[in-house]
């Protein structure tokens, strides 16, 4: 497998490179996490499991090649800038999004893959790859990395994933980058009503009700007792399931 980063790369070999490989794009964020964890949290977690999937390739002789681009950094994060977040609108992620698959398209690639580390920008991210579809003989995939589990491991809580600077969050952060979580992690203080964001009335309902985010000082669930172990359990069952996705993907799009 050859895996390789655009940023170090010579543009010919950007060229070459695009005939047969895979530009892989994650997206972050940066926005407030509570009190414990840093701003950049969600770009740190989708760059950890990128690292840990492609390692995993990387042993397999027949992998795909691949192109890592580097991280977009920032995101849609507007109902974080009650506290603080660099945010871009919705249209604007679009367009960022629309502009660097066109400058992929136009440098040789026809297969792109998104890769997503923050739940504001799934719906943007999806609608980008729908659109750019249409208009351009290019394959793309988008995933947000919590949602490929390879479906192995019993260490996670499905009532808290992903959640915001929770549990979840806070356990891969313990894992990953242990420096940057401030501790002890405080317990959470229950919130009543529950935020609709989190608790919708009603299944299939999306509910948004305003100052929520403020209300529950800007984390979802109580991260007091998130656990290193269990979060690198999490990471390497997300880099698993990430890995089978680029290889699933690879062989749909040759």
């Amino acid at each position: 497998m050859s895996q390789s980063r655009l940023t170090e790369l010579t543009w010919r070999e950007v060229r070459r490179a695009g005939e047969r490989g895979i530009a892989l794009l994650p997206i972050g964020s940066q926005e407030q996490h509570a009190g414990h964890l840093p701003m950049g949290t969600d770009t740190l977690l989708v760059e950890e499991v990128l690292d840990r999937a492609l390692a995993l390739l990387h042993r397999e002789p027949s992998a795909p090649e691949v192109v890592r681009l580097p991280a977009l950094p920032f995101g849609h994060s507007p109902h974080h800038l009650f506290a603080a977040a660099v945010s871009l609108s919705a249209a604007t992620l679009g367009a960022v999004l629309d502009d660097v698959l066109d400058s992929l398209v136009t440098s040789g690639y026809r297969r792109v893959m998104v890769v997503n580390g923050h739940g504001g920008n799934d719906e943007i991210m999806r609608l980008a790859v729908k659109r750019f579809a249409l208009r351009a003989r290019v394959t793309v995939a988008a995933c947000s990395y919590w949602t490929l589990t390879a479906g192995e491991d019993e260490a996670g809580r499905p009532d808290v994933t992903p959640g915001h600077a929770g549990w979840f969050e806070t356990s891969l952060m313990l894992a990953a980058r242990p420096e940057l979580v401030r501790t002890p992690v405080p317990a959470r203080t229950p919130v009543e009503p529950p935020p609709l964001f989190d608790h919708p009335p009603h299944p299939g309902l999306t509910v948004e009700r305003h100052g929520e985010w403020e209300r529950v000082d800007g984390s979802t669930d109580d991260a007091s007792g998130a656990d290193a172990d269990r979060g690198g359990r999490l990471l390497d069952d997300r880099a698993r399931g990430l890995a089978r996705a680029v290889r699933a993907f690879d062989a749909a799009s040759r």
